[in-house]
């Protein structure tokens, strides 16, 4: 018996033994597997001052490399003319990611079983698609160009099924919204530049899938860019590339907190020569990095220590290409789900502010300080919807034509300007939707008071004029 049990033991042992063994192998394997976007070294790497067309890769290709095995890196697809944008899905299985089968193809969205390397279309049709994320609920979110009178022409958001079926459009403003991610919350983060009636500056915008709750997240100093999609880490930051603001082909590593986006900016490459595309966080000490030391070369994959802020051993370079996107293989824990308060039978939102003379004290706009705001003006895309009359504690509180984009300035009581027009917003059907005040820190929370325009029903948007026509206004 006890000769017995020692052998029983001894397998019971041998058995755990392995079981660390293999899981201490899976885990030290999860960092090497990766899947990367790869450009031509000879072509010219587009950027936000290029144009609509940056994102557009010709001759891009997907391929895949184990960094621990020489000889394994491999291209995914070989049957594309170009293609890139990987994101991998929550089981670590497939992959999704733009592509054109031809040069002359509209960019759509694929997926491909990284098992089988099979692909399949999920979008189609003339417009062009890219940027695809997957979705808690087995849904996408992607970019697609779209041009109307509403929009004019740009990348809104849209969402569909994984197969392509139930497609939603969820931004309605004429901005670029690209690079999204899906922020632990559920919410989607998202490079938005504003394209009329100026172009603007990208930012990091944040919004709910349904198109819900959209505001800004973080916009960096000076005349800087950001040039890469943003990740989250295990530790609560968010981190992404963004250009020197005194050189915008120099891309800098930066880092935010996730709880104070617009006053915890860090750049960990300060002090570092060199030029650094994307990043993709692996643990809170160690993130993989597109960098160059020199505009000659390409750019390749390197490992850098956030905590050191120090950059560390070539892991994988390609002297024909440049290495652009990184993607680990690995499956990761599906976002939140968040619920939905858009109903399509609505045809109308609500919007709240609590103060058109709050302001964030940072806001670079002295004149509240000398005039008093009494009114707002609501503009749409080419028009005026027409001039409300705030509270008297400056509150208003306005019933919007869903799905629309409009703006809002401020105005004196003799009609003047003060402050405005803020970006695009718009509001989705039965949306309700509340602001502090105008180009308020969104970090603060609303007081708790009861404003006067919640007491009265909300003024219906566009105001009807009797007395003149509709008039047109140039805006700013």
């Amino acid at each position: 018996m006890i000769k017995r049990s020692l052998i029983l033991n001894k397998i019971i042992l041998i058995g755990l033994a392995c079981t660390i063994s293999v899981s201490c192998s899976r885990n030290a394997s999860d960092d090497n597997k990766l899947i990367l976007t790869e450009a031509p070294g000879n072509i010219q790497l587009p950027d936000y001052s290029s144009g609509v067309s940056w994102r557009n890769l010709p001759g891009a290709r997907i391929s895949s490399i184990d960094v621990q095995r020489p000889g394994s890196h491999k291209t995914l697809t070989g049957d594309f003319y170009s293609a890139c944008f990987p994101e991998i899905s929550y089981d670590g299985k497939f992959i999704l990611f733009a592509g054109q089968q031809k040069e002359n193809d509209p960019w759509q969205i694929w997926e491909m079983n990284l098992k089988t390397l099979k692909y399949r279309q999920v979008t189609s049709g003339p417009e062009e698609c890219t940027d695809p994320v997957y979705l808690p609920g087995e849904r996408i979110v992607f970019s697609r160009l779209t041009i109307n009178d509403t929009v004019k022409s740009a990348q809104c958001l849209y969402t569909c099924n994984g197969d392509g079926s139930d497609l939603r459009q969820i931004t309605f403003s004429p901005d670029d919204n690209l690079a999204t991610t899906v922020l632990k919350d559920g919410r989607l983060l998202t490079v938005k530049q504003q394209l009329f009636p100026v172009q603007g500056g990208p930012m990091l915008a944040v919004m709910r899938p349904d198109g819900t709750k959209a505001d800004k997240f973080y916009t960096g100093p000076g005349n800087s860019i950001l040039l890469s999609r943003a990740h989250e880490t295990d530790d609560g930051r968010i981190v992404f590339v963004e250009s020197d603001s005194e050189n915008q082909t120099k891309g800098r590593l930066v880092s935010i907190s996730y709880n104070r986006p617009l006053h915890t900016r860090t750049d960990l490459s300060a002090g570092i020569s060199g030029d650094f595309y994307n990043v993709l966080p692996l643990r809170p000490d160690k993130y993989l990095v597109s960098y160059r030391m020199f505009d000659s070369d390409r750019f390749a994959l390197y490992e850098f220590n956030p905590e050191k802020r120090s950059l560390g051993q070539s892991v994988f370079n390609d002297p024909d290409y440049h290495i652009l996107d990184i993607v680990r293989v690995k499956p990761y824990e599906r976002p939140k789900k968040l619920p939905s308060e858009v109903d399509m039978q609505v045809k109308t939102g609500l919007l709240l502010c609590q103060d058109i003379n709050f302001k964030d004290p940072f806001f670079p706009d002295n004149s509240a300080a000398i005039r008093k705001a009494v009114k707002i003006e609501v503009l749409g895309v080419d028009t005026t919807y027409g001039v409300v009359d705030v509270e008297k504690d400056g509150s208003f509180q306005l019933k919007v034509m869903a799905d629309k984009p409009f703006r809002i300035r401020t105005l004196d009581k003799d009609g003047n300007v003060i402050s405005g027009p803020c970006s695009w917003l718009w509001i989705r059907p039965n949306e309700r939707r509340g602001c502090i005040g105008c180009h308020e820190n969104p970090e603060l929370a609303p007081e708790n008071i009861v404003s006067l325009a919640i007491k009265k029903s909300p003024v219906i948007i566009p105001v009807h004029i009797t007395d003149v026509k509709e008039k047109i206004v140039e805006l700013e």
